[in-house]
């Protein structure tokens, strides 16, 4: 469950995702023309590999006026569409609908940097200015009727007269995107919606913005008596961390899941514990000038004033219109069915933990920042599993290559690390890989992989493109990332992981190899169905405990011997332990996110609808949401996963299928039949064909959730 940006442009903070992807903005000034020939930002991608950012020639200062370049730039290619006088068809429209943009493009994906990676204030304040500029002019695309009827008039035609079926389905997408967003709407409702949209612009970048300062602003420093527990790698990162912030001689744990999840499993500091907690859980929820409750029911309060516009009762009714799941009640009916097996199952965990907890004389009830130190010690009682004696195995470099392994096995990929030098980057950790076909050589496209956490970078893991892979308009090959959030260590020290921050390595580079594996020929296929978008990504984690990945790149970062076969057989047997935490907290803001969009946000008390749901779920005491809704940045810093949390557990059904299909095939999972029909119809087709119709290609019929209450060790609902 991480944060996963991936679009054919980089989702920036605005209403609209689809729209996004035709974006434009105001006409540049003339006095500001002579910059033009200077700004970086604007030209095109020069060198090899078919062209590449320029991320060590970027100026911040060059930002407004590329934005503005390039918005000009792309209203004056949507004017050259609807003045043309020929009758609309797919070549005269849809066309070079798909081609605009290209300077915004590559505008965006310097912005995408600063945003996500290299954030500063100076850019804040850059980006809260230009919210809702960007915002207006995305409406004026969405909204330009000229536009939208040479579309409708292709899409009428193309249902009397089918087009090829990838043209087809451009169309009916594109068609579907500018209906949605109120393309039908009279002038006073398009204005209105149009005036919601650029509110809820400038509320997006806000709420982005008050999270990442609470997560620079709450670091605690300890000193070394404090650290009673604490694995030496660990330590060490927090010393390193301390030293890069001008404390040395201490010891930092920031305010980052990845330094925040490790002191809770380990820290014998009861009282740091709650306080490291608290720090985190509280972003976005403090009563200061970062509180976001007042941005959540403000966004709340428009987006469903917004889709009241368009005749939907709610927003959840309209979002789920074009998903897999199709209505809020679907996509309930999924998490009910999983909801009491969880908590149940966290009933047992805490049992088992207090049990612990009386029997080490600890006197104590298990409170939430307790919940991970003691389920270690019940793993370690019930396993002989201790999670730091895995991490002795878990290097990132090594995982790194584990991740070539897999994709070589699975996708005939080969990853080749690029001559120094030759490829410019936007930070000195970050390292770039060519990717090739390894049985014709035919170059794919480059992987840029940004490992650390730092300063200015946005918190968790995610995956992004900088240019996708299209042939319409000549082959355009892949430029795609990933980026994560490890503690970085200290200098000739390796870097070592959890196991589940290394299921969340391979889960990124899942959507990476997604990106990688498209086959599609139009921009427009290169999106997504959220709630089966994550499917890819979940699936890939699965390879982490196979034998070959398990064998060959899980060796101890300092005897460099393979994990014994004891432990091996540990890690399987313990495969479902605390999947009753896991569950819950997920589904909680799953459930959490699908209910505020259900209700009458009017004079909503976020804080007070968030506990008084949870209690209404019987939500246990000892753990939270995962994402508590002051800082749930996948809802409330844009929309591309507003009432779509649900998707990773809906697409997660699929994977547990998929995984079965795997255990079942002669070569298990390094099958190369299935495998390639994997890669053949759940990967490459992106968004070319409608998913469930793409998985039932591949498993021959529909998913079955039994296949996930197995996997996660819960009891099959009766039917």
């Amino acid at each position: 469950m991480n944060l996963y940006f991936n679009s054919k442009k980089f989702q920036l903070i605005t209403a609209l995702s689809f729209i996004l992807a035709l974006t434009s903005c105001k006409q540049t000034k003339e006095n500001e023309q002579p910059m033009e020939a200077n700004n970086i930002l604007l030209s095109e991608w020069t060198g090899d590999y078919g062209g590449t950012p320029a991320f060590d020639k970027m100026n911040i200062k060059d930002i407004k006026p590329a934005i503005e370049k390039g918005m000009a730039e792309k209203l004056s290619e949507i004017d050259a569409i609807t003045s043309n006088t020929e009758p609309p068809t797919f070549e005269n429209t849809i066309v070079p609908l798909e081609k605009s943009g290209k300077t915004l493009d590559r505008v965006f994906t310097y912005y995408g940097i600063w945003s996500s990676n290299m954030s500063s204030p100076e850019f804040r304040e850059i980006e809260s200015e230009m919210a809702p500029i960007l915002s207006d002019f995305n409406s004026k695309i969405s909204q330009n009727l000229e536009l939208f009827k040479r579309i409708k008039t292709v899409y009428d035609n193309s249902l009397e007269t089918p087009l090829e079926e990838d043209q087809q389905r451009v169309v009916n997408l594109i068609y579907e995107g500018f209906a949605m967003n109120g393309a039908e709407l009279d002038d006073a409702k398009k204005e209105r919606y149009a005036a919601i949209n650029k509110e809820l612009s400038t509320l997006y970048t806000n709420f982005s913005n008050n999270v990442l300062a609470d997560e620079e602003n709450y670091v605690e420093y300890l000193t070394k008596e404090q650290l009673g527990g604490l694995p030496e790698s660990l330590v060490k990162a927090a010393a390193n961390a301390a030293k890069e912030k001008g404390k040395e001689g201490m010891y930092a744990i920031t305010n980052t899941r990845s330094s925040m999840d490790p002191f809770l499993t380990y820290s014998t500091e009861r009282a740091l514990r709650e306080k490291v907690w608290k720090n985190y859980y509280s972003r976005g929820d403090n009563g200061d000038q970062y509180d976001n409750n007042a941005n959540i029911a403000k966004i709340l309060q428009l987006r469903k004033e917004r889709v009241g516009l368009l005749g939907f009762d709610n927003y959840a009714n309209w979002r789920l219109q074009n998903r897999m799941a199709k209505t809020p009640e679907n996509a309930m009916a999924l998490m009910n069915a999983v909801w009491p097996a969880a908590i149940a199952r966290v009933k047992e965990e805490v049992a088992d933990m207090q049990a612990v907890a009386d029997k080490n004389g600890d006197k104590i009830t298990i409170e939430p920042w307790d919940y991970r130190y003691y389920a270690e010690k019940v793993r370690k009682l019930k396993y002989d599993l201790d999670s730091d004696e895995v991490k002795q195995y878990l290097q990132l470099d090594k995982l790194t290559q584990a991740l070539f392994f897999v994709a070589d096995e699975l996708f005939n990929y080969k990853f080749t690390p690029v001559p120094e030098g030759s490829v410019s980057v936007f930070q000195e950790d970050v390292k770039v890989w060519e990717v090739t076909n390894k049985t014709t050589g035919e170059h794919i496209g480059l992987w840029y992989l940004d490992p650390f956490a730092r300063q200015g970078k946005r918190s968790g893991a995610w995956a992004n493109t900088y240019r996708s892979h299209t042939t319409f308009d000549g082959n355009k090959t892949v430029l795609g990332s990933n980026n994560s959030n490890f503690v970085k260590p200290a200098p000739g020290e390796p870097v070592l992981v959890s196991w589940d921050d290394a299921t969340t390595f391979l889960h990124e580079f899942g959507h990476a190899l997604h990106f990688f594996s498209s086959n599609v020929k139009y921009p427009t296929l290169n999106g997504g169905v959220r709630d089966y978008t994550e499917f890819q990504s979940q699936v890939l984690e699965r390879w982490l405990s196979t034998d070959k990945v398990i064998n060959q790149f899980l060796v101890h970062y300092k005897t460099g011997k393979p994990m014994p076969a004891e432990l091996i057989a540990k890690i399987k047997k313990s495969a479902t332990f605390n999947q009753g935490f896991s569950t819950t907290e997920y589904l909680a803001s799953a459930i959490m996110d699908m209910k505020f969009h259900m209700a009458d946000p009017t004079n909503i008390d976020v804080d007070a609808f968030e506990r008084e749901t949870l209690a209404a779920l019987n939500m246990p005491k000892e753990l939270v949401m995962r994402h508590r809704t002051p800082h749930f940045g996948h809802v409330f810093s844009g929309e591309g996963y507003a009432t779509a949390y649900y998707g990773y557990m809906w697409a997660d059904v699929l994977t547990a299928d998929a995984a079965e299909a795997f255990a079942e095939a002669p070569g298990g999972f390094y099958d190369k039949e299935l495998a390639a029909k994997m890669v053949k119809y759940l990967f490459a087709p992106r968004n070319s064909v409608d998913p469930a119709e793409a998985y039932r290609n591949f498993r021959g019929r529909d998913a079955k959730i039994e296949a996930l209450m197995r996997d996660r060790g819960f009891p099959i609902p009766k039917k």
